[in-house]
């Protein structure tokens, strides 16, 4: 911070009106020298009036003194200069003052008349004081070095110091709106700044926000199947070796998967900055962790371990139907209705009606399973819309079976993909004691 403005006023404080010790200093030292010249003229002037000298000098030391108020009362300074310029004193007060009431911020006809009058009373003084000493023989020129002297003393006496405290008055206000703009430009980069700082830490919370909703969907869906593929495992160990074998078989599939996918987003992640990537992939890694463990413990089950799932560029609305099979293959009764024509979309938008649907189907396994499912893709002219609808669970111990944790958070993500595009989402139960999940995107 710069100390202008009301900063700089208090830095450098004076007593009483005075701004700074200097100010007050200089001010006192020209009231002195101002006493001790009227003071001096005093004696001459009680001589001419008839009075005594004492009273003569004690007059003009208190009137020499008021030169120590300029800078409060310039107006003042400069009437008593007036008043007792026809008692031949207060020449330096008179020219001071004219100075300060020039450099102060007073409207610019009270200078000019307070100017105008003391130019009149000195060339009045100087007129008479001039003759006086031509009278006397002191001067032996013309009568034309009167008015001449009159005037250039009169005009000497007053136009300088009101040019200068005009020039200096027109000066300090310069350096003021200078200083004050400073100050202003000061203030508009700090709260810029501060803005910016803002829409910083709004940025990186809307980008938290974003991958913890783009690890919910990768993970939950990947790891609910795997837990109830588990579960099944589990029940036909002993009856049914094959089937427990095959069940192994898609948990190992489903967890590669799921790492594939996490690798491709904490690869995207290590692009960027790595402060930030350190910050936004604390709670995946933890989460890669669990589904690298229980990837593995599957994979040794199985004899065949080739089979992996290829790297992709995300998933899209050609992979609902492998997304179908697996839920279908966990023992979801699923079926899937297309209207419309089939077209491609923005990679955005596929992947957010993927994601809905994928959410989706996630619940139906957490809160409802055994339940047939429904889900409906329409193609239309400018939208796409996308329902997913279960039934309520053939026996209602059946929705938690598996014991799935639910954070709540798949409603909420879904709807945020939504909206973010510029879509509807609704959800909700439905009359018959099912749930349904609707959508619907813009295809522009």
């Amino acid at each position: 911070m710069t100390t202008t403005g009301e900063d700089h006023a208090t830095a450098r404080g004076g007593p009483g009106w005075w701004t700074r010790w200097r100010s007050a200093v200089l001010d006192t030292g020209l009231a002195a020298g101002s006493a001790v010249e009227c003071g001096a003229e005093g004696v001459r002037f009680a001589h001419d009036a008839g009075i005594p000298a004492a009273v003569g000098v004690v007059f003009g030391v208190l009137a020499g003194s008021a030169l120590i108020v300029r800078r409060k009362w310039p107006i003042a300074v400069v009437l008593v200069s007036i008043a007792i310029t026809p008692a031949q004193m207060g020449y330096l007060m008179g020219i001071v003052g004219l100075y300060t009431l020039a450099a102060s911020e007073l409207p610019r006809r009270i200078i000019g008349s307070l100017a105008g009058m003391s130019f009149l009373g000195m060339l009045i003084v100087m007129f008479v004081r001039v003759r006086q000493d031509m009278q006397r023989g002191t001067w032996e020129l013309g009568d034309w070095f009167v008015p001449f002297a009159s005037i250039s003393i009169a005009v000497g006496m007053t136009a300088p110091p009101v040019l200068l405290g005009m020039y200096v008055g027109a000066r300090r206000r310069l350096m003021e709106s200078l200083r004050e703009r400073a100050d202003s430009l000061e203030r508009e980069l700090q709260l810029l700044a501060e803005r910016a700082e803002e829409r910083a830490e709004w940025a990186r919370g809307e980008e938290r926000t974003r991958i913890a909703r783009e690890m919910h969907d990768v993970v939950a869906h990947r790891v609910s199947l795997m837990v109830v593929h588990a579960a099944a495992l589990q029940a036909v160990a002993r009856k049914d070796p094959e089937k427990a074998v095959k069940n192994a078989a898609l948990v190992g599939d489903m967890g590669r998967q799921a790492l594939t996918e996490l690798r491709e987003m904490l690869g995207v992640l290590r692009s960027g900055d790595g402060r930030d990537v350190r910050e936004r992939a604390a709670v995946p890694l933890v989460a890669v962790g669990v589904a690298a463990a229980a990837a593995a413990a599957a994979s040794r089950a199985v004899e065949d371990e080739g089979a992996g799932a290829g790297a992709g560029d995300g998933p899209c609305l050609s992979d609902v139907d492998e997304l179908l099979g697996q839920s279908a293959a966990a023992g979801m009764a699923v079926d899937l209705s297309v209207e419309g024509e089939t077209r491609s979309y923005a990679a955005e938008i596929e992947q957010t009606a993927y994601r809905v649907v994928q959410e989706a189907l996630t619940n139906v396994h957490k809160h409802a399973a055994g339940a047939k499912t429904h889900v409906r893709l329409a193609h239309r002219v400018s939208e796409i819309a996308m329902q997913v609808e279960n039934e309520p669970p053939p026996e209602p111990a059946s929705a938690s079976a598996a014991r799935l944790p639910s954070g709540g958070n798949g409603l909420v993500g879904m709807r945020e993909r939504v909206l973010a595009l510029g879509g509807v989402f609704v959800s909700g139960p439905t009359d018959a004691g099912g749930f349904r999940v609707s959508a619907v995107i813009p295809a522009a």
